[in-house]
């Protein structure tokens, strides 16, 4: 059983394990190849659209914005730039006559900022489509939907499997700076204060595996895939979690700056074929996605307009 839960905002730095040596090591050395790489872009005047998609196509390359997360855009092990979305930004774009990609890392929560200050073009990390950040940005249509999962100890001894179970347990709650699950968690009772909010699902996984938390709030695709190799944790069966009283399933998609219409228009449309296809779920399928996580949620709907 965990302490009480109390009123301080709590941050945990992570441990420096192996794994998430290996992931900033590489972060690191993309983001002095994309400072020293590759040409700003201009702002587009947003007239008729914007015109990003014109200069993409000349210079033969576009910018994403990662966060370092797995599976949705990282650096693997090798130094390659992977995962669910920059491996469906590579076909998309190679579509729109654009044939490289390069990373752009930081921080999950700086990802719209960036985004908006051209420090990069494109946002693909698995960004959940919410309407306070649809004030902000905006989105193509979700190329997946996804619940919730948790990682705890290995056996789940508080048996947490709702947020509503967390709350019930008094359960030290985690999740991730900028996440969603810090809403569903807040939805279901916790004060935003009472939760730990960490960098990473690494710094999430260590958190659970020395008893600092009792459990990491994550979507269900991460969970399952960062506590897979762990001996003291395990993920939860993905469950869906409840806004404002009913069920609520998140959509990720690729987010673009308001000006640029043009360009999202024209991601959307070739998604949009790569959906029928049966193509974008081979993509992402290497990921961890399976055909329930597939959808056909658009961002209007996810927008709330």
């Amino acid at each position: 059983m965990a302490p009480p839960l109390g009123n301080d905002v709590h941050t945990i730095r992570p441990e420096h394990r192996h794994t998430r040596r290996s992931v900033l090591a590489g972060l690191a050395a993309f983001g002095a190849l994309g400072a020293a790489g590759c040409t700003r872009v201009a702002s587009a005047s947003g007239k008729n659209g914007g015109d990003l998609l014109e200069r993409l196509r000349a210079l033969g390359v576009v910018r994403l914005g990662i966060a370092g997360e797995i599976p949705f855009g990282y650096i693997d092990k090798n130094g390659e730039l992977t995962g669910e979305a920059p491996e469906l930004a590579k076909a998309v774009f190679k579509r729109l006559g654009v044939d490289r990609v390069q990373p752009v890392p930081t921080e999950f929560g700086s990802l719209i900022p960036g985004l908006k200050s051209q420090q990069f073009d494109v946002v693909a990390a698995g960004m959940y489509v919410t309407p306070d950040r649809c004030e902000q940005v905006i989105f193509a249509d979700p190329d997946y939907q996804m619940p919730d999962a948790f990682i705890v100890r290995k056996g789940n001894p508080l048996g947490l499997r709702t947020y509503a179970d967390a709350l019930r347990a008094h359960a030290k709650v985690a999740t991730g700076t900028g996440y969603a699950q810090i809403q569903h968690a807040v939805e279901a009772g916790y004060r935003e204060s009472d939760l730990v909010i960490v960098p990473d699902q690494v710094a999430g996984l260590n958190a659970v595996e020395s008893g600092r938390v009792d459990l990491f709030a994550a979507t269900a695709v991460t969970a399952r895939l960062v506590a897979r190799d762990s001996a003291k944790a395990e993920s939860t069966r993905p469950f869906v979690a409840l806004v404002d009283g009913e069920p609520k399933v998140d959509g990720g998609a690729f987010a673009f700056r308001p000006t640029e219409t043009r360009l999202r228009d024209a991601f959307n449309t070739e998604l949009h074929k790569l959906r029928r296809s049966g193509e974008l779920y081979r993509i992402v399928r290497p990921f961890g996605f399976t055909k329930a996580e597939m959808t056909t949620l658009t961002a209007k709907e996810l927008c709330g307009r």
